[in-house]
């Protein structure tokens, strides 16, 4: 069977409807309670009530999974399940600590199955844990720390992986899924392999309803806004936003405009910029 299952046209909203088939790849239904959490919604509003982030709300209720993201398993772990998780793109893994017997969940990674077991060195092997300098050149990572012992913060998406292209003295050159190259201290660990649920970019949602679910309100353009709302707005019928580019609401310049700042310490650990 397929990762991605494609819907007949039964009725308009099935049409160009696909899902991923959770059958081939997810063990259990039912997440480890003492391993979850309730999920707060904040509709996008920061601490003082603000709106930060626009046309977000509503949506499904989620239990948030507790995932550890430092594996810190001296001896490793054993896989038990595979799981949906919610709150991200990729799957996680209920695993088992073989020295303290200890439970947690982890990010899924491919070629990880129910039942196998995976360390903490040097062995390459998908699904293992090891520091950064000691992967060859070419090999793909992805759970990648920034700052050794603070936990995987980088290349957490599903299908993602970074590639190892160059190294020169405590650092490693990865070339991220950004396209951007960037140095990280060889003393950082990755997880060996790219995260897993690669088919997640092709699905097609096919229906506003799926998208309200994820808690995504409706999104207005600018051009059909009066020219009090948006620097687009105005007009009659149909016109362009009659100006060179594009801009915010609040009159800034929008569509690949670099935003980064240039006094940011962790800049000189870049090699070249992402690609717009």
């Amino acid at each position: 069977m397929a990762l991605l299952k494609l819907y007949k046209p039964t009725t308009p909203s099935r049409r160009k409807t696909s899902v991923v088939n959770y059958r081939e790849v997810i063990t259990t239904n039912e997440p480890t309670k003492s391993l979850t959490t309730r999920k707060k919604t904040s509709a996008g509003r920061n601490n003082r009530g603000k709106i930060t982030i626009r046309h977000r709300g509503g949506g499904s209720r989620k239990i948030l999974r507790l995932v550890n993201f430092k594996r810190n398993f001296e001896e490793g772990i054993k896989v038990l399940t595979v799981e949906y998780d919610p709150n991200r793109t990729a799957f996680i893994s209920l695993v088992v600590d073989l020295k303290s017997g200890e439970k947690n969940y982890v990010l899924y990674s491919e070629g990880m199955k129910v039942g196998e077991t995976f360390t903490k060195g040097s062995e390459i092997k998908e699904g293992n844990q090891i520091l950064i300098k000691d992967a060859p050149i070419g090999t793909a990572v992805s759970q990648i720390e920034i700052n050794p012992g603070q936990g995987a913060k980088i290349v957490r998406s599903a299908g993602t992986s970074a590639k190892v292209t160059a190294k020169e003295g405590k650092y490693v050159t990865l070339k991220l899924p950004s396209g951007e190259l960037r140095k990280i201290l060889g003393e950082c660990t990755a997880v060996v392999g790219r995260i897993g649920n690669h088919v997640h970019e092709l699905v097609r949602l096919g229906k506003a309803g799926r998208v309200r679910h994820k808690g995504f309100r409706p999104t207005v353009r600018g051009k059909v806004m009066n020219p009090v709302d948006h620097p687009h707005g105005g007009g009659e019928a149909r016109n362009p936003i009659g100006m060179k580019y594009a801009k915010t609401p609040w009159g800034k310049h929008a569509h690949g405009v670099r935003t980064r700042n240039k006094r940011k310490v962790s800049g000189k650990f870049i090699v070249q910029r992402r690609k717009k």
